[in-house]
């Protein structure tokens, strides 16, 4: 796998490849990619995403190359294509990081790119290293991944990362899904065929009080304030679901809270201290999961 740019892609025989490699390399010090190069190309706005890769890559002992924001400090202001400016860039970098606005840009990328693509999110597409580094939370805070309990809940059409943690999740055996959003924010027809043809159990619901005694697992989303065409049409949907600690009574006292943050308003700075929380743990095992693809990648 020279490429990393959807779930689709991993199995689990790779995926527990990963968590052990992660697991390993936790507290230690590795100089493995000394002498390598990771360029940080950016399009749209990022802060764990985008630190944690040029955090993993200096852990690691390799160098890196960045632009704060591609659209306005790089050749794509005069017109560039994508595709061109991944063929100069792999010429400086041993593997590139893309963030791009647009659905599937990581695959065009892919296609023209003489070194390794990491997804690091194409719009509203797929965000697979955030997905396995969700997955990866689970297993360090609940000791497992078959037989779990999911709440998803939030912006389901727009977000990318509910799109990639469910394609790895229908590699696991006897998960749950609930599907927790307003009507209009439903999430795609892709994810429910391919759940179905993977055989995992899930159900749509608009009611988060109904079902967050029976989870596991509450990952809670932003609404993606980006990806709607009016601030009328986003306000529409904007706090539809706010976790505070009256909610949280209502759930297990061994299950887990999960965001892929920022949050906004619909998770209140009360719950962070609660046992339940680990989204900022959560940050931490991403940096490490995100140490081994590097070093996958790069050293194949």
């Amino acid at each position: 796998m020279k490429h990393i740019i959807k779930s689709q892609q991993l199995d689990q025989k790779l995926i527990n490849r990963i968590f052990a490699l992660a697991t390993a390399l936790e507290k230690k010090k590795s100089q493995v990619l000394k002498g390598k190069i990771m360029a940080s190309l950016f399009y749209e706005p990022s802060t764990r995403t985008r630190f944690s890769f040029e955090s993993a890559m200096i852990r690691l002992g390799g160098s890196v190359i960045t632009t704060e924001n591609a659209k306005e400090f790089s050749s794509v202001a005069k017109g560039e294509t994508l595709e061109d400016s991944i063929k100069v860039i792999g010429n400086y970098a041993d593997v590139i990081v893309l963030r791009h606005d647009e659905q599937g840009s990581a695959e065009r990328a892919a296609s023209v790119s003489s070194v390794p693509i990491i997804n690091a999110g194409d719009g509203a597409g797929q965000h697979p290293t955030q997905a396995l580094l969700d997955l990866y939370t689970i297993k360090r805070e609940l000791g497992k991944i078959d037989g779990i309990t999911l709440a998803l809940v939030g912006d389901l059409k727009n977000g990318r990362t509910i799109r990639s943690l469910s394609y790895l999740l229908g590699k696991y055996k006897n998960i749950k899904i609930y599907f927790v959003s307003p009507i209009g924010l439903r999430v795609g027809e892709d994810i429910k065929i391919y759940l179905k043809e993977q055989q995992t159990d899930y159900e749509e619901t608009t009611d988060l009080f109904s079902i967050v005694g029976k989870v596991d697992v509450l990952y809670q989303t932003r609404i993606q304030k980006e990806r709607f065409a009016t601030k009328k049409e986003y306000e529409k949907f904007n706090g539809c679901y706010t976790i505070d600690g009256e909610l949280v009574k209502k759930m297990k006292i061994k299950s887990i809270i999960m965001h892929p943050l920022p949050r906004v308003n619909e998770i209140l700075t009360e719950v962070d201290k609660l046992p339940q929380a680990v989204y900022f743990k959560q940050t931490y095992y991403g940096l490490l999961i995100r140490m081994a693809l590097l070093k996958l990648v790069i050293k194949l």
